[in-house]
């Protein structure tokens, strides 16, 4: 794990760019409204050398954390990436020649250590978990070798969906995918740097310590600078923009019966080097 990350805390009822030291205290960053301007400014590198002179004000047990990136432009999400998971669909299907692309809303969200919430309008609250890649870089038509230099950093994400309302009409998942507060971002960011290796990052996720998912982006059929590559050539990426890279097989509503979320159940999502994403869940209130 890097020895310094960034988060979004809730202090004084406000979301507030931060960052973490290697000793896990919280270093305010009052230059910055979010991480956001950090990364559109171009000031991620001054501000881990303003992170490395400070002690920070709290210990990271003392804070609330937020999604990481709380105020995105763009939430991109990545379908059915991993090779393994497309087999899961047992359809005969080829894979597919081009990614499957959906967004989210940053209403969606909740940081690590909130409550992911389980709405009333269905009980099928399913888990996923992704590696993420911020964008620190703005670029449109962006070229796969020149990928990597448009990524600030990676976090992990619970990519929770309501299983039946992705199946509300013919075309589209954008409603299972929406709820609001039912997935999940962070907990930090951590920035890329020449010892990350994208093509070897492994992705966890347990449900109350049993592993259901596990998986190696050596596995992906869409690697993460052709993500890149291909949502560039019709989104212009932005500082701060989100791509989340797609779950591997082990998915809830893949067993028989499904395993889907209930109140009190605990998941964590994992990628050894960027850190674990914790979340319980409850019935939201209504």
């Amino acid at each position: 794990m890097s020895d310094t990350r960034f988060v979004t805390i809730l202090e004084d009822g406000r979301a507030r760019p931060a960052g973490l030291t290697p000793q896990d205290r919280v270093v305010l960053l009052p230059q910055f409204s979010s991480l956001r301007q950090m990364l559109a400014r171009g000031e991620m590198e001054a501000a881990l050398n303003y992170i490395s002179t400070r002690e920070g004000r709290y210990a990271l047990d003392e804070v609330e954390l937020l999604p990481v990136i709380n105020n995105a432009q763009k939430y991109f999400c990545i379908g059915v990436n991993y090779a393994n998971r497309n087999a899961e669909y047992k359809d005969g299907s080829e894979p597919p020649k081009n990614p499957s692309v959906f967004m989210r809303s940053r209403e969606s969200f909740v940081g690590h250590g909130q409550f992911i919430e389980r709405p009333p309008e269905s009980h099928q609250l399913d888990y996923e978990g992704e590696i993420v890649v911020i964008i620190g870089k703005e670029g449109r038509r962006i070229k796969r070798e020149n990928a990597r230099h448009h990524i600030a950093g990676l976090t992990v994400m619970n990519e929770g969906t309501l299983r039946d309302w992705v199946r509300h009409a013919k075309f589209n998942v954008t409603q299972g995918k929406n709820f609001e507060r039912s997935g999940a971002l962070g907990p930090w960011m951590v920035p890329l740097t020449d010892k990350i290796d994208l093509t070897d990052l492994t992705i966890q996720t347990k449900v109350n310590g049993e592993m259901r998912q596990d998986d190696h982006t050596s596995n992906m059929m869409f690697p993460i600078e052709m993500q890149i590559e291909y949502l560039s050539k019709f989104a212009r990426l932005q500082p701060g923009d989100v791509i989340a890279t797609g779950t591997p097989n082990g998915a809830g509503a893949r067993f028989d019966p499904p395993k889907y979320l209930v109140p009190g159940d605990v998941v964590e999502v994992t990628c050894p080097g960027i850190g674990t994403l914790r979340n319980e869940v409850r019935d939201e209130e209504v």
